[in-house]
Parts: structure tokens; C-alpha cells; sequence
């Protein structure tokens, strides 16, 4: 098993934050990964997919080494990280893992594979805005509303599902403080940073320019797999109109297109289930001129979760269900694409 994350477990998800600080290692021509951490007392696997996470960039293509360079070592006995998930084995006789990925919050950083649906799929998860850059902010009462901090929420609950049935999902932006949160009114602050551990620009270009650069190298280390950019906001708009979640892809995308198109299908599904008297009016459209959709390798899909001012929209991403609900049905759509990819 291969881990990613803010987490990077290859078969897993992914996505790093590392301190900088630790012990380090010479490799000696000839020398393997494995051989190299056996030679410090760190011969297990979890050791082994911390060491992938702690040098990315630093080996080769196929996770080999170069003699002479200095690799940092994992730690005995301690997590990858604050924002790093690490793996860990259930007793023998059970076939699910549990993944532990602190980025979750304390609450929810123990993940259990339930199974390998989405294994060989890769995902680059990008919440709108974050850092100096709060995006729409909505009233609620006396609460501020700020966007990234729902999208983020949403987002960072999509990529647990995701985790949860064995996909490689790489969060491109990261709170330390802030992890899957079930209150109503999410605290507004502005420490997001960019993966791997980047400050978030207040210039919108290089902010959006700073993700992608990162989404697109991890694309070209991914190559030949099933990968998608999934990017979602909440809308602003006039407080007296409301809108169901709706879908951007390129229009050169036929990828981009049929991943939408089948999120767009669960969405409907699930609409005409819990509101039969209500058509749900979310569509998919091209949007070329959008940076992350014109930019990315990844085919991409561009989501707007709703009107963070109409109140008829509010409870769609406030209420901490709706939130859930919103990344099992924006699941249920990806794991549709991938099965018929």
C-alpha cells in the first residue's frame, strides 16, 4: 500500500506538510530505498511510505536514489507530520487499513479503507480561495460567511471519501489548524497555505498560478493513470437568487465533460429523491476562461456549491449533514466516471 497526502500513499491519497528539521541519510551506490532505512532501523512500510513523502521531488522516477544525495528520514515512532497521513494495519484476519491523517482534524484523522473502488484513481482537490483571499463572504444573522471555509470543509470531507475506497487524493490547499468541522458558523482565518507548504499570494493570478504549477508536477509523476482536478466554490450573487450546484469543465475536455456530466447525474438522482416536487436546475457548462480548468493537465471540473448570500441556499453548505452530503453525492459521481472511464 501507497501512501499520499497532503498525504501521499500511492494506492491511498496524498498530501505532505513537513517540518524541515529531522535526521537525514547518505545513499550509498547501489542502494535501494528499502536497504537504506533497514541500515537506520526503519524497516516497515509505514517507514517506507514516509520516506516517499518526506523526499518528494528528491528521487527518481521509480523512487530510486542517486549516490551521494542526502534523504531525510522518518522519524521512529512518530507521524509523518501535522498535515501528513500515515498507514497503519488492522490485526491480522481483517482486510481493511486504517489511515491516519491528521489534516482531518483530531476528530476524524483515523480513516478506514473500506475498500479499493477508486484504487489507481488520482485526485487533485482544490477549494476556492484561502490564505489573504477569504473569496464571497455571505451574513447569516450576526455570522459571517466566508467561502473558503465551506469549500474547504466540503472539500476536505470529499477527500476522506475518496480515501475511503482507496484513491491517491492530493489536498492543493491546507489549513493546520482547521479540520473537518461540524459546527454551523466555520471561524474565519486567513493560514491556509498551498501544497506542499507554500503561503497563499493575495494576487489572484499567482495564488491560482501557485496550485497549479504543483497539481501539473504531480500530474507528470502520475502519468497514465485516471487523474481530475475537481476545484469547488461557493457562488455570490444576489441575495434574491437562489441556484443549485452547477458544473464547469473545458470545452476541448471530452474527460472533463463526462466527469462532470456524471456528477451532474448523481445530483439530479439525488434531488428528485429528497425534493420530488422540485426540479433540480444545476446544469454543466464549458468555461475555457477559467485559470484552473484552461490550465490544467488533469481533465478538470470547476463546481459551484451555491449562493453563499440567498438564504434559501445557506443550509446547503452551513449545516454540517448538508456539507457531508454534498461530498457523498460529488463521490458517488467520480467513482460513476472512473468504473465507466
Amino acid at each position: 500500500m501507497r501512501f499520499v497526502v497532503f498525504f501521499c500513499l500511492f494506492c491511498l491519497f496524498a498530501v505532505p506538510v513537513f517540518s524541515q528539521r529531522g535526521p537525514t541519510a547518505v545513499a550509498r551506490p547501489g542502494e535501494g530505498a528499502h536497504s537504506l532505512l533497514r541500515r537506520h532501523g526503519l524497516p516497515d512500510a509505514r517507514h517506507f511510505q514516509q520516506f516517499l513523502q518526506l523526499n518528494q521531488g528528491r528521487l527518481t522516477a521509480k523512487n530510486g536514489l542517486i549516490a551521494g544525495r542526502t534523504y531525510r528520514l522518518p522519524a521512529r515512532g512518530k507521524s509523518a507530520g501535522p498535515a501528513a497521513a500515515s498507514a497503519s494495519h488492522t490485526p491480522a484476519g481483517s482486510s481493511a487499513s486504517v489511515l491516519h491523517a491528521p489534516i482531518f482534524g483530531p476528530k476524524y484523522s483515523r480513516v478506514r479503507v473500506l475498500d479499493r473502488t477508486m484504487r489507481g484513481a488520482v485526485f487533485y482537490l482544490s477549494p476556492g480561495h484561502g490564505g489573504p483571499d477569504p473569496g464571497a463572504v455571505g451574513k447569516y444573522g450576526k455570522h459571517l460567511l466566508a467561502e473558503d471555509e465551506y469549500a474547504y470543509d466540503v472539500t476536505l470531507r470529499l477527500a476522506r471519501v475518496l480515501m475511503e475506497h482507496g484513491a491517491t487524493v492530493y489536498m492543493l490547499v491546507q489549513d493546520p489548524n482547521d479540520g473537518i468541522r461540524d459546527e454551523q458558523f466555520l471561524k474565519i482565518d486567513r493560514d491556509e497555505l498551498t501544497y506542499p507548504r507554500q503561503r497563499i499570494p493575495l494576487n489572484q493570478l499567482a495564488r491560482l498560478r501557485q496550485r497549479m504549477v504543483q497539481a501539473n508536477q504531480l500530474y507528470a509523476r502520475h502519468k497514465g493513470a485516471y487523474q481530475r482536478l475537481l476545484s469547488l466554490h461557493v457562488d455570490s450573487r444576489s441575495q434574491g437568487q437562489k441556484i443549485d450546484v452547477f458544473f464547469y469543465h473545458h470545452a476541448n475536455s471530452k474527460a472533463g465533460l463526462r466527469t462532470a456530466t456524471n456528477i451532474h447525474r448523481v445530483f439530479t438522482s439525488r434531488y428528485a429523491r429528497a425534493q420530488p416536487n422540485r426540479p433540480y436546475s444545476g446544469n454543466v457548462l464549458p468555461r475555457s476562461s477559467l485559470y484552473e480548468v484552461r490550465t490544467s493537465h488533469a481533465p478538470a471540473v470547476f463546481m459551484e456549491l451555491g449562493n453563499i448570500h440567498n438564504a434559501r441556499d445557506q443550509p446547503r453548505f452551513l449545516l454540517p449533514d448538508n456539507r457531508q452530503a454534498l461530498a457523498n453525492w460529488i463521490y458517488e459521481g467520480l467513482r460513476a466516471d472512473y468504473k465507466g472511464r
